[in-house]
C-alpha cells in the first residue's frame, strides 16, 4: 500500500511540473471538442500528395521533386533562384479548411505554406497571399506573413487583429496590426521547434480567423477584419525562397475542407 501511494503521489507531482513548463502556450488540445475530435481521428482529411509523384501539383521541376515519400524543394549552387518559386496544389481554391503536414528544412533554408493566395502576374510560379512562414534557423517559423502583400501580420507568439483601417508596410510589418494578446514569447516558442528535423504543422483557417500551429502549439493567431486586402479563398502552395542553397521536405500533406 505504501508503495502504491508513493507511486501515485510521484505521478501527481510530475503532472504538476509538466503543466507548469509552458503556461503561456496554447495547444491543439485546448481547442473546441469538434477540433479535438478531428485531431484525434483525422476524420475528413484527404491526402493531397501521393508521396511518389507530383501529380496534382504544378511547379518548376528544376526545384521540386517527389522523393522517399516527401515533396522536396531544393536550391542548388548551379540553380540559384532569382525570385521565390512555388509548387501549387491543383485541387481547387480552399476557403475554410484545416491543413496538416510534416516538414524538415536545412539550416540555410527559407520556405513557407501559402494559402488563400493568387498568382502574381509576370513572375513564373509566384504567389501573393497569406503564408505560414518556415525557415531553417527558426527565426520566423510559425508567424503569419503575407507574401507580396501586407508583409508580416503576426510575429510568432502574437495574437493579432487586423482592423479595417488603412495601413502600410514598414520594416516588413503591417502598421495597422493590433496585438491583442500573447501566446508566449517568440524565444520560448522557438525552443519547441526542431532544427534540421521533422516538425508538424497544422493550419486552421475559418472565416477571417487564421491559426498556425507547430508541433501542436499555437504560434500565431490572426483575425483579419481588413476587407480591402483580406482573401477568403484561393490557391494553396509551398515555397522555396531566394537565397543560398537549401532543401526543404514536406510529407503526409492532409487537407480537410470545412
Amino acid at each position: 500500500m505504501i508503495r502504491k501511494i508513493s507511486y501515485c503521489f510521484g505521478i501527481m507531482i510530475a503532472g504538476l511540473i509538466m503543466s507548469s513548463c509552458n503556461p503561456g502556450t496554447t495547444t491543439e488540445n485546448e481547442q473546441t471538442d469538434s477540433d479535438t475530435a478531428a485531431v484525434a481521428t483525422d476524420d475528413g482529411f484527404e491526402q493531397i500528395f501521393d508521396g511518389k509523384t507530383l501529380n496534382g501539383w504544378e511547379g518548376d521541376t528544376a526545384y521540386w521533386r517527389a522523393e522517399n515519400g516527401s515533396l522536396v524543394g531544393e536550391v542548388t549552387p548551379d540553380k540559384l533562384l532569382k525570385s521565390n518559386t512555388f509548387i501549387i496544389y491543383e485541387g481547387g481554391n480552399p476557403k475554410d479548411f484545416e491543413l496538416k503536414l510534416e516538414f524538415k528544412i536545412t539550416e540555410t533554408g527559407n520556405s513557407g505554406i501559402n494559402y488563400r493566395s493568387e498568382m502574381f502576374p509576370g513572375v513564373p510560379h509566384a504567389l501573393k497571399g497569406y503564408q505560414a512562414d518556415i525557415d531553417g534557423k527558426n527565426n520566423y517559423t510559425g508567424q503569419n506573413y503575407e507574401e507580396r502583400g501586407r508583409t508580416t501580420l503576426a510575429y510568432r507568439g502574437q495574437k493579432v487583429t487586423i482592423p479595417n483601417t488603412p495601413g502600410e508596410s514598414q520594416k516588413n510589418a503591417w502598421t495597422a496590426a493590433v496585438v491583442d494578446g500573447s501566446l508566449g514569447s517568440s524565444d520560448s516558442l522557438k525552443t519547441l521547434i526542431n532544427s534540421n528535423d521533422w516538425n508538424t504543422c497544422h493550419l486552421i483557417v475559418k472565416g477571417n480567423h487564421l491559426q498556425h500551429y507547430i508541433n501542436g502549439v499555437l504560434m500565431s493567431d490572426v483575425t483579419d477584419d481588413d476587407t480591402t486586402h483580406r482573401k477568403m479563398d484561393g490557391l494553396l502552395g509551398i515555397q522555396v525562397h531566394v537565397g543560398p542553397p537549401m532543401q526543404v521536405e514536406y510529407r503526409n500533406i492532409m487537407l480537410k475542407n470545412l
